[in-house]
């Protein structure tokens, strides 16, 4: 199987899970946010269910030589929490939290034909650009190579 079928069908049956788990409706996930006032757990059970299969499965895939679809692991390098990943953090958070959607379920409720949703999944992809184009630019300024000449895995 290629990485690209790989790929897909693993966001397919992510896709069906949030789907199933009526975590595509944003009334549900903004239940979710309101810790303060009628918070709604069922989304901490969907993130609860993906945790555990992973926690599971992590171990036995790692004791594989390399990954099925790919020559080897990709090596995550964790640099710490810092300025940059708390401005994301919060830029993301105010865009669920005012829209409802985070990627994975606004890019699966297309299928509904929300109108928002057509207003909200390209305003999410030229915020994704406008990033790159920014920290590019920046790495730029600062002589370091920015996201777009990190080389591929």
């Amino acid at each position: 199987m290629r990485p690209s079928i790989s790929a897909f069908l693993s966001g397919l049956i992510f896709a069906v899970g949030l789907g199933i788990s009526g975590m595509t409706d944003p009334v549900n996930v903004l239940g979710f946010l309101d810790i303060a006032g009628d918070w709604d757990y069922r989304l901490a059970f969907v993130m609860g269910g993906a945790i555990a299969v992973h926690a599971a499965l992590r171990p036995l895939i790692h004791r594989r030589e390399r990954p099925l679809f790919a020559p080897k692991f990709p090596s995550l390098s964790a640099s710490g929490v810092d300025r940059k990943l708390l401005v994301g953090a919060g830029l993301f958070g105010v865009g669920w939290g005012l829209g409802g959607y985070c990627p994975g379920p606004a890019l699966t409720s297309l299928a509904s034909g929300a109108t928002q949703l057509f207003v909200f999944v390209p305003a999410m992809f030229a915020g994704m650009y406008l990033a790159q184009v920014l920290q590019a630019r920046r790495s730029v300024s600062a002589g370091t190579p920015g996201l777009g000449a990190t080389p591929a895995p």
